[in-house]
């Protein structure tokens, strides 16, 4: 069980958590139970001493309330890709689109021109890009983004975002007080190595119908929130317009089952396929019933800006006047002996990936903007930051993140320009 929970925990921060965080582990400190991903070198430690026969360090956090009964594996109910293509989400029609498909999301696009907000994965390490939004707030330089949209955490957060600095303490409370017990437990299911009912929790007491009323109001202005998911029966990214969710919430008869899939898609969002239960949408098509299978659209790439086409070949011009990108990880390559197990090597090589694709999407970027007449600016985790976590969601280490991004969004120096140098580290201007 204790294995279970240490995979699953390393490949949450190694797959969409900014695994080159980890700071350079102590010389007094055993190098064979290392483990590449933030926040993991304690859970490591624990492992590894008790395949040694010794008994684990004590924890100071206390244990989640007891699971609920095991899930039973969900009998899926067959459909096909022409089912998929017609299909529609019942009583709430219009709230998402493929991402791949350029006109419907030309369609969807805000009414008037302004800056976008884009917000990357990158597990707990989203206290940083928190604490950026609450420093530009503080600085009295957050503008209302005519658009937000988020991958991973960034999804779980963009709402937040999306409010501006009426939400502020909710978003900075919602990494500075955030652990593992909140998110994720060990569980033996058919679909995932843990349960995220904790998280499912969570998100019915911050997903309120308050919150709901203040999205749909900015969405009835013309702004726009997406964040995506990954659709695994497709194999396709999805875009949903939670501002449409919430609009949809308006409706007395309505307000319930938008509650229900606004919270859903957030769960979907940050659902690491095979670590972590994939979400069951309902969904119709052709007289037909079905559930779609959703998961987190990391997979995909770090952000979403636009659909693939566009970053490709922008031959139409977006309503937008800067593109914002907050990511949270850092993006240079970072030596560190690697321990000899499976667990750590898989880390670490999806580590290398993430870090190699985000490089890939930002050079796409901003050839895209340059063609659009759009300025780019980019935010992301300091070279030069270290601090050791001693836990999954180690607050020390959030706050720390958060502290930085605060202080740099304060400061005017958050957001850069960046561009590829050929040795594979990044160059950097104000």
């Amino acid at each position: 069980m204790r294995s279970r929970l240490l995979l699953a925990a390393c490949a949450f921060t190694a797959v969409f958590g900014a695994a080159s965080l980890l700071a350079q582990r102590p010389a007094d400190s055993a190098p064979a139970t290392r483990c590449e991903p933030v926040g993991m070198r304690a859970l490591c430690e624990d492992v590894s001493a008790a395949r040694r026969g010794r008994k684990p360090r004590s924890k100071k956090q206390a244990a989640p309330a007891a699971q609920p009964n095991k899930p039973a594996i969900v009998e899926r109910t067959p459909y096909t890709e022409q089912d998929r293509e017609a299909a529609v989400i019942p009583d709430l029609p219009g709230v998402r689109f493929f991402a791949d498909s350029f006109g419907a999301f030309s369609d969807a696009l805000p009414s008037q021109r302004g800056p976008w907000l884009i917000l990357s994965s990158g597990g707990s390490s989203g206290a940083y890009g928190a604490g950026v939004l609450v420093g530009l707030s503080q600085a009295g330089k957050r503008p209302d983004y005519a658009m937000v949209t988020g991958v991973s955490i960034g999804a779980v957060m963009a709402p937040y975002a999306f409010l501006g600095q009426k939400y502020d303490d909710k978003l900075r409370d919602s990494f500075l007080t955030l652990t593992s017990a909140d998110v994720f437990e060990d569980a033996v299911r058919a679909d995932s190595l843990v349960d995220t009912w904790p998280l499912k929790d969570q998100l019915v007491k911050r997903v309120t119908p308050e919150l709901l009323a203040d999205v749909a109001a900015e969405h009835n202005k013309g702004r726009r929130l997406f964040v995506v998911t990954a659709d695994l029966d497709s194999e396709r990214l999805v875009v949903w317009n939670l501002g449409a969710i919430a609009a949809h919430g308006s409706d007395a008869n309505r307000i319930e089952a938008a509650l229900k899939l606004f919270r859903q898609v957030l769960l979907a969002a940050s659902a690491i396929p095979g670590i972590f239960p994939p979400v069951f949408i309902d969904a119709e098509a052709n007289g037909k019933k079905f559930q779609e299978m959703h998961a987190d659209g990391g997979v995909f790439g770090p952000f979403f800006a636009a659909p693939p086409l566009w970053l490709i070949d922008p031959g139409e011009k977006l309503p937008v006047t800067r593109f914002d990108v907050i990511l949270h990880s850092k993006l240079v390559p970072e030596f560190n002996v690697t321990g000899a197990e499976k667990i750590f090597i898989l880390g670490r090589t999806i580590s290398a990936a993430v870090k190699a694709g985000a490089k890939a999407e930002l050079a796409l970027l901003a050839a895209a903007a340059k063609h659009n007449g759009t300025e780019l600016n980019v935010a992301y985790v300091d070279n030069t930051f270290h601090e050791a976590a001693q836990t999954a969601f180690d607050q020390k280490q959030m706050t720390k993140l958060f502290n930085l991004g605060l202080e740099q969004a304060k400061n005017g120096i958050a957001f850069r320009t960046q561009s590829p140098a050929p040795s594979g580290q990044t160059m950097n201007k104000p």
